[in-house]
């Protein structure tokens, strides 16, 4: 519940930072679930693992401890870190107009530089993706 800059990161940690529709869901499950289980590979290379979603803090701690996820997970309620990595998408809905969260990947190494960006992924085999591009900073 506290805020989180990823300037904090720079100069220490490669970061995978993962936007995912909502907690709960089968592929956001999937997903979070998936980082989580290899979020030791991924330390083991100098990277951690922050997924976004717009749900708020509560939801994400029930979200964690339901799955027992390990992976830090931040709130972005008003979108305004998925508007900056364009992630949201206008989408209509029964007649309304709403915006819905691509589920993306964005790969960023120590020195701030966005490595890899991949939108609109399935949550299936994407860590073993995302692990691949981490693993090729190192070279």
């Amino acid at each position: 519940m506290q805020p989180v800059a990823l300037s904090a990161f720079r100069g220490k940690k490669h970061v995978v930072l993962f936007f995912y529709p909502r907690d709960g869901t089968p592929g956001c499950t999937l997903e979070a679930s998936d980082f989580s289980d290899h979020e030791n590979q991924f330390l083991e290379h100098d990277c951690a693992i922050v997924g976004i979603s717009r749900d708020d803090c509560l939801t994400h701690a029930d979200f964690r401890d339901r799955n027992g996820l390990s992976i830090q997970l931040l709130s972005d309620l008003e979108g305004e870190v998925c508007r900056l990595y364009g992630v949201l998408k206008d989408k209509q809905f029964e007649g309304t107009r709403r915006e819905c969260l691509l589920r993306s990947t964005f790969v960023i190494d120590k020195k701030g530089v966005v490595r890899h960006a991949a939108y609109g992924v399935s949550p299936r085999h994407h860590v073993a993706d995302i692990f691949e591009v981490v693993r090729a900073l190192r070279h």
